[in-house]
């Protein structure tokens, strides 16, 4: 666990910080992901090359002693197995589901995954929650699905890899709430279990899918162009400061906070997305229902925000800064 800070000026920067870097760094690689896939498509090898690099670079620091990160634990790997293995499957599915997803629509999509969280909590009897949070969800839904009917470059089957990552990210919070398995374990070593725990699995899909040996034929290929090479750099550092800028977040602030960013995030990242990158035809449907799925994000945020300062208080920090 990060050590406490030694003022509360400094808690402060410390957890403003890790917002605004997990805010930006989320930004910059949905853009950067949809820009190499845009020209290298095998989405997991892609995914499995950035885990590898992060398991490396970790390692590597800690035995240089650049890093305080702890040895591997094989019960900490056990707890953390299905963790790691819902979390990638989530980020796979939404690397494959950008190929065919424009960026404002993808975004949209993903916002549905609060809507999913309380279902899931509803089918495992958790108490209903409250009227602000499921009319903001069904609100975000009904955004999606207007947005979709004005979407011109509408792909039936990216929409379907963007829900199925909608499915593994809420079993991935959803497990990461009931284990508290990640509890004194630092950023850098929840990203170090996550990657070592990926690699295996990883290997082999990119060999069962047949992405294997022809995404490395073309990787070797593409390494002769100095344009994909800076992406493919650029995207394998950001992807690993995304990991733990998130983690860092959540540990210093809160997975609350670290949603709220999020959202926040998809409001420019949606915006951008209009004019960067291509593939987006402006409609009235379209726009009105990107419109709706945002406000439906935001006061889904701002719904969860007073629900947590309703049951803390005042005095006592935000208690999710230590589950996470």
């Amino acid at each position: 666990m990060l050590e406490r800070a030694d003022t509360p000026l400094h808690m402060e920067s410390t957890r403003l910080f890790a917002a605004l870097s997990y805010g930006a760094t989320s930004m910059a690689m949905v853009f950067l992901n949809k820009a190499i896939l845009m020209e290298y498509s095998y989405s997991m090898t892609l995914l499995t090359v950035q885990q590898i690099a992060t398991a490396l670079l970790i390692h590597t620091g800690r035995v240089m002693g650049y890093t305080k990160a702890k040895a591997l634990s094989m019960d900490t790997a056990k707890k953390l197995l299905w963790v790691s293995l819902f979390y990638n499957a989530n980020v796979a599915f939404a690397l494959a589901s950008l190929k065919g997803v424009n960026i404002p629509m993808y975004i949209a999509i993903k916002r549905l995954t609060p809507l999913a969280v309380l279902v899931a909590g509803f089918f495992s009897g958790k108490k209903r929650p409250s009227r602000q949070v499921s009319l903001s969800v069904i609100l975000t839904a009904v955004g999606v699905l207007i947005a979709a009917l004005g979407d011109f470059s509408f792909d039936l089957f990216g929409y379907s890899l963007a829900l199925i990552s909608v499915f593994f990210q809420t079993m991935y919070l959803v497990l990461v709430e009931k284990s508290g398995a990640e509890d004194g374990l630092s950023s850098v070593e929840i990203m170090f279990y996550n990657s070592f725990l990926s690699i295996p699995v990883l290997l082999f899909l990119i060999v069962a899918t047949k992405e294997f040996p022809d995404s490395l034929s073309l990787l070797f290929a593409k390494s002769s162009s100095l344009s994909f090479l800076v992406i493919l750099t650029t995207s394998l550092i950001m992807g690993i400061a995304l990991n733990f800028t998130m983690f860092l977040c959540t540990i210093v602030n809160s997975a609350l906070t670290t949603t709220i960013v999020g959202v926040l995030k998809g409001v420019g990242s949606t915006t951008l997305g209009f004019v960067l990158l291509g593939g987006v035809e402006v409609h009235a449907l379209n726009v009105s229902g990107l419109v709706i799925n945002t406000a439906g994000g935001i006061w889904y945020s701002y719904a969860k925000y007073h629900e947590k300062r309703k049951k803390l208080p005042k005095t006592t920090l935000d208690v999710e800064a230590h589950r996470k």
